[in-house]
C-alpha cells in the first residue's frame, strides 16, 4: 500500500519560511516525477510544483515561481518543497502525489497557515 506522510507545516509570519518533507513508503517511485499540491479553504486543490525524476526539471505555479524550490532524495524517497518570503494567501494543506496525481495516494497533508 502506498503512502504519502506530509510533514514540516506550521503558522508563520507572512515573509517567512517553511520546509515540507514528504515520505512515500510502499514503492518507490522510479521514474516518476513528484509534485506538491494545496488546498485552500473553500477552494479546490491545486498544483504547486513537480519535479522529475532526475532531478534535471521542475515546474512551478505561477503563484510560487522564485519563491519556493522543489527537490527531491531518491535514495530516502522524500520530496521537499522549500517556502521563502511566504504570503497569507499560500495558507492551505499541502500535499504530494505522483504527477500526474492518484487519487488512491493523496495523504493527510500537512497545514500552512501564513498570518501575522
Amino acid at each position: 500500500q502506498v503512502q504519502f506522510v506530509e510533514s514540516g507545516g506550521g503558522l508563520v509570519q507572512p515573509g517567512g519560511s517553511l520546509r515540507l518533507s514528504c515520505a512515500a513508503s510502499g514503492r518507490t517511485f522510479s521514474g516518476y516525477a513528484l509534485g506538491w499540491f494545496r488546498q485552500a479553504p473553500g477552494k479546490e486543490r491545486e498544483f504547486v510544483a513537480v519535479i522529475s525524476w532526475s532531478d534535471s526539471f521542475t515546474v512551478y505555479a505561477d503563484s510560487v515561481k522564485g519563491r519556493f524550490t522543489i527537490s527531491r532524495n531518491n535514495a530516502q524517497n522524500t520530496v521537499y518543497l522549500q517556502m521563502n518570503s511566504l504570503k497569507p494567501e499560500d495558507t492551505a494543506v499541502y500535499y504530494c502525489n505522483v504527477r500526474p496525481p492518484r487519487g488512491d495516494y493523496w495523504g493527510q497533508g500537512t497545514q500552512v497557515t501564513v498570518s501575522s
